[in-house]
């Protein structure tokens, strides 16, 4: 996450006097441990015992093992109850921590020296927070705070595990700040990228170029060389003009200092969609996020860029709203925009984890010093986002609790979009996992992605136009400059509505490799679940035209059909489809896609997995053909 918040944490104003070490319970159990041991990163020294930590106490939520039944009522195709949206005080009403966990867990920490009137709760009651002292936290949950630092000279904090109280276990799923560490280092001013990843969180986004410069030639002769907004649309019978702007809703997630250029926004439009000349997304700043212009290339603009040029043409005349994300100091994290939707994901004065996610208001020079952006939006019908993360890289409890929100925002009616990974079964830049799990250079075994792994998303793969090939030929699993990510979470257990896809796959066409390999039980979360082209796309990027590849392209790409689905249905008098892989994986959907049969996913030394009859996990059920989804969807309540 952010060096800075971590800066500040590390920063803050000791307490005037210290307080006095108090003996460990007896009955402490270990909580967390750390995911993946730091790469490049030293233990240096001991955190200061006077230091201030802002501790967050994620308590066990009420019905998180129903949630997926919950989900699949108002999501499967065959439902009585398809449709039938929660509201949001449904979803906190459901999923409140009972009166006894809160009861349980703080009368723990009362009894531990943390007085009751330093604690505070969140409005859903998820969470309880207080500040303390490097000396207490240490003695409530039998933990090291160290400082590690980088041969950058970039410092962070944590400890390697956590304990707490085994009759309290139960009550709480995890605690922040703790285990949860960056391994990715910023460049030194902040605000540079390299290669498309986060410089300031454990954050990827996708898009690469392969450096060519590209004069426009608008042909569908030419698709296998460039593809444009005709050549998608050719591809995938893409045919309706929205006419439910005022009601529908597109977000397009972005992280600062990523951003898009108007002008690059009009040089597209002149070449491709003239009538949208002048046409820009509706800024939402999710806690100082800013549309900045003073860092421009293709580093800082590409994935913007893409996102809404796309987006836009093809879903016009359909406003989008830009969810721009973080401060230009800090930056932000997969939980921050998850806290502007839900207000009940927020916690007192931020409460998100400073090893992972940005701590507003921001006490750094220049950082965002309004109030952190809780509950200041409605989740659009459709959100589309870019980016990723290792799953190793976080804890179990970590993932799942983000997880459990995508979840609860498919209850209230919005499709999660995140695009698969370029690194084929590899992890971001290409890491692969050793025999223990950990990160390794040498590593052999498969590192899935996050949160494309969470079986309450839709993870979207990448597909190319073969070269050679027209828009009436089948296409490939993408192998020009990226490899779409996909395999088996080492989190997640398998879905009840990809069981059979998955299951026939490894019956029927049984990977090469073992269970040394990847996560081969049969009971895991498979992934990407549907695909899109994601092989040269014409960007218009800081004034030219450049070629662009990566599963960053096929997001907004479904995005953009199901928001056109979405309007569809708006028009006929009903309500968005929500969360769609129930749908997708069913037996009567299955003839609305594309069936991918060429082409793998290579990565850590293998071929990776390979495109074939049916689901796979290269490029999940295939492509849309929206011509035959549209009316499948109609067809529902």
């Amino acid at each position: 996450m952010h060096l800075q918040g971590i800066a500040w944490a590390l920063s803050l104003v000791a307490l005037a006097s210290a307080v006095p070490s108090r003996q460990r319970r007896s009955d402490l159990v270990v909580h967390e441990r750390r995911a993946a041991e730091p790469l490049d990163w030293v233990r240096s020294r001991r955190l200061e015992p006077t230091a201030i930590l802002p501790m967050r106490l994620g308590l066990a939520q009420s019905n998180l093992d129903k949630l997926e039944d919950m989900l699949m009522s108002v999501s499967h195709p065959l439902s009585p109850s398809y449709g039938k949206h929660f509201s949001p005080q449904d979803v906190v009403d459901t999923f409140a921590p009972s009166g006894e966990t809160v009861a349980r867990v703080t009368e723990w920490l009362v009894e531990s020296g943390i007085a009751k009137e330093r604690l505070r709760m969140s409005a859903s009651k998820g969470w309880i927070a207080f500040n303390a002292t490097v000396e207490e936290a240490e003695a409530l949950i039998d933990a090291e705070y160290h400082v590690y630092t980088h041969e950058s000279g970039a410092e962070q904090i944590g400890c390697h595990s956590y304990s707490v109280p085994e009759s309290i276990r139960p009550h709480i799923e995890l605690i922040k700040p703790s285990v949860h560490f960056l391994h990715r280092v910023p460049s030194p001013d902040q605000l540079q990228k390299r290669a498309f990843e986060r410089p300031s969180t454990h954050i990827r986004t996708g898009p690469k170029t392969d450096g060519r410069k590209v004069t426009i030639t608008p042909s569908l002769e030419n698709c296998d060389e460039t593809i444009t907004l005709d050549c998608l649309r050719a591809l995938y019978s893409i045919d309706h003009t929205p006419v439910s702007t005022d009601k529908n809703t597109f977000g397009i997630l972005e992280f600062t200092p990523q951003a898009f250029l108007q002008s690059d926004l009009d040089m597209f439009f002149a070449n491709f969609s003239p009538s949208q000349v002048g046409t820009k997304p509706i800024l939402i700043s999710i806690d100082g996020g800013v549309d900045q212009t003073d860092d421009q290339g293709f580093d800082t603009n590409g994935e913007s860029d893409l996102d809404l040029q796309y987006a836009f043409g093809l879903t016009n005349p359909q406003p989008i709203l830009l969810l721009q994300t973080g401060d230009l100091v800090e930056g932000a994290s997969f939980n921050n925009w998850l806290d502007a939707v839900d207000g009940s994901f927020c916690t007192f004065e931020g409460g998100d984890d400073p090893t992972q996610d940005g701590i507003y208001p921001d006490p750094l020079p220049g950082g965002f010093k309004g109030p952190e952006s809780c509950g200041i939006l409605t989740p659009p019908f459709v959100v589309s986002a870019s980016y990723g993360s290792d799953e190793a890289s976080a804890t179990r409890a970590y993932a799942a609790r983000q997880c459990a929100e995508y979840g609860k925002l498919g209850l209230l009616g919005t499709t999660v979009l995140y695009s698969s990974g370029d690194d084929g079964v590899a992890g971001n830049g290409g890491v692969c996992l050793n025999a223990n799990g950990q990160p390794a250079r040498n590593g052999k075994r498969f590192n899935p992605d996050f949160p494309a792994s969470c079986p309450f998303i839709t993870a979207v793969g990448a597909t190319q136009v073969n070269p050679g090939s027209t828009v009436n030929d089948p296409e490939g699993a993408c192998e020009q400059v990226i490899f779409s990510g996909g395999g088996f979470s080492n989190f997640f257990e398998i879905p009840d509505y990809q069981t059979a896809a998955v299951n026939s796959f490894l019956k029927n066409h049984p990977p090469p490799f073992t269970s040394a390999q990847f996560n081969n039980s049969g009971k895991a979360r498979a992934f990407p679940d549907l695909s899109a082209n994601g092989a040269n796309y014409a960007v218009a990027v800081a004034g030219e035209f450049v070629l662009v590849f990566g599963t960053s392209c096929s997001a907004p790409v479904v995005g953009s059909m199901i928001t056109l689905i979405n309007d569809a249905r708006l028009a006929a008098g009903k309500g968005p489809v929500g969360f769609i892989n129930p749908a997708i994986y069913s037996e009567k959907f299955a003839s609305a896609f594309h069936d991918i049969t060429t082409g793998g996913n290579q990565g850590c030394g293998t071929p990776g997995f390979t495109s074939t009859e049916g689901w796979d996990p290269v490029t999940g059920v295939g492509t849309p053909n929206f011509t035959a989804l549209l009316p499948l969807f109609l067809e529902l309540p």
